[in-house]
């Protein structure tokens, strides 16, 4: 098997599962209660928060644990515009955001706020200059994702954040789910982010984990209401296990990640040079792009055909995001970059992973050979 859909979910490190295993199997107190079981259980909560901040040189008061990317995308943008509803009613944010971005905004705008989605050229990247000519006095928000995880387009964050170095009031929130690992990004107490989304399972931790970034002096709501848990911030009994691996997940990926990272560059150049000299494929994504995501069509046949046809060779790749693959729309990171749509439905995506090798992109490419010599012909 040759698993290639890696900006969906990665498969649990074996390490990172018997960590989840032995806590969930040996430190079963909830890390409210005030017994010695209870306090066990908090300090394995505190030592995972404490590891992660270190990884990312933050504070560990700036690390509050969430279920998915989804829950921080929501709370960061939402949690945002309850805080500060009072000084401005005006979001920005892109024209490619995950589905948890877009939709949020789009509840906001129900409930009364402005949102300004910003366009984007044909690789998917914004300009900083239609930013700076987006901002208002009432602005509150900006929200950019880092890595977009249809086409893999990286956005200008550090120049984004300088602009927004002349606009303190406003909170910078930066999806950060398929950087991580991936790209060089800074969240010191130099940088302009505020906010950022990261998901364990995008790094081989386990489903119904992540965490959100929040910078010391930013203040967002909470969207749930509870027993104090994070501060009081983020309400719920937390998962300690699915923490404590996360925790592990996180430390293993950023050990040797810059050969990790140029691995990854180096299948992903190989694959789309061999995929560009075909005819009739198109590249939707570049090689400015992140290192471990590769979208592109094939002309005339559908993106879910390819998959399926992919699948029966016991390769699995997606057609572009997993959260919006079932409703079989077209992409509208696509349509924002200015992909026609009897194009665009031709879609579908490889994501890489760090233990993604040579010899399975080339086994890739075997059975993609045979799927075009078959389908070569069709208009």
């Amino acid at each position: 098997m040759i698993y290639f859909d890696n900006s969906a979910t990665t498969k649990v490190d074996d390490s990172v599962l018997e960590t989840f295993v032995q806590v969930s199997q040996k430190m079963n107190g909830n890390p409210s209660s005030l017994h010695r079981l209870g306090d066990l259980a908090d300090g394995l909560l505190q030592q995972s928060r404490k590891q992660i901040a270190s990884l990312l040189k933050v504070k560990d008061s700036e690390i509050y644990f969430t279920s998915s990317g989804t829950e921080g995308d929501n709370w960061a943008i939402k949690g945002t515009a309850i805080e500060k509803m009072r000084y401005g009613k005006h979001l920005i944010t892109t024209s490619v955001e995950h589905p948890a971005v877009k939709e949020s905004m789009a509840q906001l705008e129900q409930l009364g706020f402005k949102v300004t989605y910003l366009p984007v050229d044909e690789t998917g990247v914004v300009s900083v200059s239609d930013l700076r000519k987006a901002l208002r006095p009432d602005t509150v928000l900006v929200s950019v994702m880092a890595v977009n995880n249809e086409v893999g387009s990286i956005q200008p964050i550090d120049e984004i954040g300088e602009v927004l170095r002349e606009y303190p009031s406003i909170h910078f929130h930066v999806d950060a789910v398929q950087a991580v690992g991936k790209i060089p990004l800074d969240l010191s107490s130099s940088s302009r982010i505020d906010l950022a989304t990261f998901s364990g399972h995008k790094f081989h931790g386990l489903k119904g984990t992540g965490f959100l970034y929040i910078k010391h002096g930013r203040k967002i709501a909470p969207l749930m209401s509870g027993g104090g848990q994070e501060g009081g911030r983020r309400n719920g009994t937390e998962n300690v296990a699915g923490i404590a691996a996360m925790s592990r997940a996180l430390r293993l990926l950023f050990d040797q990640q810059e050969q990790k990272t140029a691995n990854q560059r180096l299948i992903r150049d190989y694959l789309m040079d061999e995929l560009s000299k075909y005819p009739k494929v198109q590249l939707f994504s570049t090689k400015k792009g992140a290192p471990h995501i590769i979208c592109f069509g094939l002309q005339g046949i559908r993106g879910e055909v390819s998959v399926h046809a992919f699948e029966k060779e016991d390769i699995f790749i997606s057609t572009t995001s997993a959260c919006s693959s079932r409703n079989k729309t077209t992409s509208s990171t696509l349509s924002a970059m200015g992909v026609p749509e009897k194009t665009a439905t031709g879609a579908v995506r490889v994501s890489l992973t760090d233990t993604s090798t040579m010899e399975e992109a080339r086994q890739f490419l075997t059975a993609f050979d045979a799927l075009y010599q078959n389908f070569k012909d069709i208009k």
